[in-house]
């Protein structure tokens, strides 16, 4: 454990927290509490003054995001501070969200006084320390993020085995038209668009051309469709 004094900020809206918090922190000799801010301006403005190793923000400050805000400004220009996150519920939304912006920890406000002085700790020290119930969060979306990558490889790769003509109806397909109305745009008999239909079904080897729509659009291909569309294809409406 580092010898050095952990100089340590609160931001912190609610004054029973607040103080709750400084009382812990004033028990624990290697930390000194160095001030408490109110609101985001607030506490944008005293990390610049006083220069803390660690700031205990509060997300939901004057509103719902204060907290992101004031961690994009703090870390922007005082990256050196490590910024810990204190929230009385962690969601999905929230978590991704704070630590795309650079934070060090997450901690829940009701946790124990131990927990909290562990997380400084760590912190200061660059030691990871996620609770389980945020460190749970985070693998399941890396692992979410693995899937949808290897998701659209590989549905991008059957894209580009569809011929000119299963491209031009996949798109139709997937601008809502009805079968008969794409056999009127492109004046050919159903029995010529089943075909088309079937063999696109087999190369994203899938019983229904709803069950391909709900994948591409989940993985937002129809854009990469398009794109790909204006470059090879005239549009089946001109």
């Amino acid at each position: 454990m580092s010898e050095s004094i952990i100089k340590v900020l609160i931001v912190e809206d609610d004054n029973l927290i607040a103080k709750r918090y400084q009382t812990i922190l004033s028990k624990d000799p290697e930390i000194q509490f160095v001030g408490r801010a109110s609101n985001g301006y607030e506490g944008t403005m005293l990390a610049a003054l006083y220069k803390p190793d660690i700031i205990l923000m509060d997300i939901e400050l004057e509103d719902k995001k204060a907290g992101l805000r004031a961690t994009s400004e703090i870390l922007s220009y005082m990256p050196d501070i490590k910024i810990v996150m204190l929230t009385v519920c962690e969601t999905d939304e929230t978590v991704f969200q704070a630590f795309e912006l650079g934070v060090t920890n997450y901690l829940l406000k009701n946790m124990t006084a131990e927990t909290i002085i562990n997380g400084i700790k760590d912190a200061f020290n660059d030691k990871p320390s996620l609770h389980a119930n945020i460190a749970g969060k985070i693998t399941r979306e890396f692992k979410r993020i693995k899937t949808v990558e290897h998701s659209l490889l590989c549905n991008f790769h059957i894209i580009t085995l569809l011929t000119p003509t299963e491209l031009e109806v996949l798109d139709l397909l997937m601008q809502g038209y009805s079968r008969q109305e794409i056999c009127n745009v492109r004046f050919v008999e159903h029995s010529t668009l089943k075909s088309q239909v079937n063999s696109i079904l087999r190369k994203f080897e899938k019983d229904s051309i709803p069950e391909v729509v709900s994948i591409l659009r989940e993985l937002h291909i129809p854009e990469i469709l398009s794109q790909r569309k204006g470059r090879d294809l005239p549009s089946p409406l001109q």
